[in-house]
């Protein structure tokens, strides 16, 4: 297997402080005042009607309602959201409330809280919003691009198909090629998914996988298109690559690296990018501390989420930008909360990666649709806004 990438490998950074703050991946302070404060904190919820809280130069990114533009940490251009978020105010009946619904609604509040990007988490909407229930094809897109241009955003990626097949079926390829299609009508650089290029533990299947993600990398380039993919913490577990074999012949202990790691090495950088659930990430951080090496022996390898950015910048076009409080009761170390209103130390996180005119972060909340609230996505969707152009550069 070809090894791509020749920088600095899997070189996490030490970790500092107690255990469970190291291994949450946040400072003192911000530890302290989560564990007092999360269960009675509150979110106040803006109307929906309210106008974007800064003012933008679309053409430059710049803000000029929070100070000095320099200091941004993520340019008013950059500013996006994954419409999962929102699924269910573009998946309701308009008919049946005045809340917005459907694509066109859900594109126009979303411009008035400020966003100028948006990532795609499927084609379909409620069967009365204008343009129908499905979406996904050629008219479909066009449609959706003119509404798009009608509010000032920017389709910059998607969480779509990727054939299950390898070797690509023919009926698998037509497919492929006809979302590239798609998400160049929506002038998006950037076309993906949500899932791990494979569940696997093993080096043989992560080798296989990055065969499949060349090839279909490739042909997205074709096309003018980046493929990325989108990983949750599983995907930052520690691969299996050696010691003692299992009944099946498997390996049963790693060289304590990661599996995305070893997929970044082992990728062209040229046709095969990722996208970063900063939540999941810190999730993973949390989950795997340590790893069994090939000898026996239990090994210490804190997860360092921007570190991994870092030595792999232009690996990483998109991140989802997502917050949790504490929990580690939970298995996962945090829960999800509106983006800004948790302890992920974000000011610290994108300026470590810097590279602000690059990177697009898209605010994501998974849990953001309430059965009790319908307005809730929308209004957590602000909050997200809200706190993603307040961040700035730490002065020293």
């Amino acid at each position: 297997m070809t090894a791509f990438n020749d920088g600095p490998a899997f070189n996490d950074e030490p970790a500092v402080g107690d255990a469970l703050r190291r291994t949450l991946g946040v400072d003192r302070r911000r530890f302290l005042s989560t564990c007092t404060a999360a269960a009675t904190a509150a979110i106040a919820a803006p109307v929906l009607g309210a106008s974007p809280a800064v003012a933008h130069d679309r053409s430059r990114g710049h803000d000029h309602g929070h100070g000095h533009g320099g200091d941004l940490l993520v340019p008013a251009n950059r500013r996006g959201i994954i419409l999962y978020t929102v699924r269910d105010a573009t998946g309701r009946d308009p008919l049946s409330t005045d809340l917005p619904s459907g694509f066109r609604e859900v594109f126009k509040q979303l411009s008035r809280f400020g966003y100028r990007q948006v990532e795609f988490a499927g084609y379909g909407q409620h069967a009365n919003a204008p343009g129908g229930a499905n979406l996904e094809s050629v008219e479909g897109a066009r449609l959706l691009r003119s509404w798009l241009d009608d509010y000032g955003l920017r389709a910059q990626g998607n969480h779509g198909f990727i054939p299950s097949s390898w070797p690509l079926t023919t009926p698998d390829l037509d497919t492929f090629k006809k979302h590239l299609e798609i998400a160049n009508i929506l002038g998006m650089a950037h076309v993906g998914t949500g899932g791990d290029p494979t569940g696997s533990a093993y080096r043989a299947d992560w080798d296989v996988a990055a065969d499949k993600w060349n090839a279909l990398g490739a042909i997205a380039r074709r096309a003018g298109l980046k493929l990325y993919t989108h990983n949750h913490d599983a995907a930052y577990g520690f691969l299996l690559d050696g010691g003692p074999l299992d009944d099946q012949g498997r390996p049963t202990r790693s060289s304590g690296v990661r599996k995305l790691e070893y997929f970044l090495k082992v990728t062209d950088p040229k046709v095969v990018w990722l996208e970063m659930d900063i939540f999941w990430a810190h999730v993973a951080q949390y989950k795997f501390p340590t790893y069994t090496a090939h000898d026996g022996s239990t090994r210490e390898k804190i997860f360092d989420p921007a570190g991994l950015v870092v030595r792999n910048n232009k690996r990483y076009p998109l991140f989802h930008a997502k917050d949790g409080t504490v929990n580690t009761t939970n298995g996962m170390g945090y829960d999800m909360v509106p983006f800004g209103t948790g302890v992920i130390d974000y000011t610290t996180f994108f300026s470590r990666v810097g590279d602000r005119s690059y990177h697009n972060p898209m605010v994501e909340q998974d849990n953001a649709p309430s059965a009790t609230d319908p307005g809730q996505s929308l209004k957590h969707a602000k909050i997200g806004y809200d706190h993603l152009a307040a961040l700035r550069e730490k002065r020293h």
